[in-house]
């Protein structure tokens, strides 16, 4: 395994340890229905990711989410994601990744979630040509993800979310992600 693996790894396991160790109280993200039909404006949620690298390999991922509780255990919802990308170490290493999401949750606790989601990236997708010429053209490139996650709640409506998902449709030479395996942790309120 490479060191930066070791390294998420690592960051991911101190995550899941630091919240396993929270509150386990859950006010975010989980309306408690008290009525038999609570309005609209108090069962959404927004959220999302943001990740930075800088340095010679720059990333950018901001990838903002909104959602509704339909029910008390199942929510579902949309978002949009945009990557950029800047490897320094080549003449032609920036990119730009955008695209959206479509995703639903079902609280099997209440802090655990199953989680699934279609994903479709715009991105540059390399071809071999002949004599071994790379060339890259834009293409739409679908996810389908499936897993399980861990709410953490922060006060009264916030909270992290933690999840470990498998893309189903996972192909080595398109997509955008390094292995089918993802790991994400993102923020609601």
């Amino acid at each position: 395994m490479s060191l930066r693996k070791n390294k998420f790894v690592l960051s991911a396991l101190l995550a899941v340890f630091f919240a396993c160790c929270l509150n386990n109280e859950v006010h975010a993200q989980r309306v408690i229905y008290e009525e038999e039909n609570p309005p609209l404006s108090e069962r959404l949620y927004f959220g999302g990711n943001f990740s930075l690298q800088l340095g010679r390999i720059t990333y950018i991922d901001i990838s903002p989410l909104a959602g509704a509780m339909i029910t008390e255990k199942y929510s579902a919802g949309i978002g949009a994601t945009y990557q950029y990308y800047n490897n320094k170490n080549y003449i032609d290493g920036v990119s730009h990744v955008y695209g959206g999401r479509v995703f639903n949750r079902y609280n099997i606790f209440r802090q655990i979630f199953l989680h699934a989601e279609y994903e479709s990236l715009n991105l540059e997708v390399p071809y071999i040509g002949a004599n071994n010429e790379v060339t890259y053209y834009r293409e739409w490139v679908p996810g389908l993800f499936g897993g399980a996650g861990y709410f953490v709640p922060f006060g009264d409506r916030g909270g992290m979310n933690i999840m470990a998902l498998y893309n189903f449709s996972y192909d080595n030479k398109r997509s955008n992600y390094n292995e089918p395996y993802v790991f994400r942790v993102g923020f609601v309120f």
